[in-house]
């Protein structure tokens, strides 16, 4: 992937707190890949009104990764606030525009909220190569170059 692009894919990472360790693995593929990830803990600085980024950051990402885990369709609390956030920012999108992407961790419920969307076993051995398929599947819609990100 030309790593010099002037437009940039902004992929926003929804998850649970419990499951950083697997999503900052996630950040850090797509980082490698040439995509442009906002993981509150890499992109929040000090001094921000962190509720304030993350609403921002949802609302003027390209796409949302919403990741899946047993622990996150089952815990209250703000990635569920972030999950709304999103669903109500891709109303206002086109139909058949791929803005939300849900991503299964592990092998777990999906929410009824998201379960119209197809999702993504990231846990599967070309889960990840699926997950960047849908990335340039939008991103050819939107004069993203990403053909040549290697899965």
């Amino acid at each position: 992937m030309n790593k010099n692009l002037q437009n940039t894919l902004k992929v926003f990472l929804c998850h649970a707190s419990e499951d950083k360790p697997v999503v900052r693995k996630l950040a850090d593929r797509l980082l490698s890949d040439g995509v442009d990830i906002w993981l509150d803990e890499k992109s929040i600085v000090p001094g921000q009104e962190w509720e304030n980024e993350i609403v921002n950051a949802v609302k003027n990402a390209d796409v949302v990764v919403i990741c899946l885990s047993h622990r996150a369709i089952k815990k209250t609390g703000y990635a569920q606030k972030e999950i709304r956030v999103a669903i109500e920012t891709a109303d206002l999108k086109p139909e058949g525009t791929i803005f939300i992407i849900p991503a299964r961790l592990e092998d777990c419920a999906v929410p009824a909220k998201l379960n119209k969307l197809q999702w993504v076993n990231l846990f599967e051995k070309d889960g990840y190569t699926k997950l960047i398929h849908a990335l340039n599947l939008y991103a050819n819609s939107k004069e993203f170059d990403f053909s040549q990100i290697n899965p």
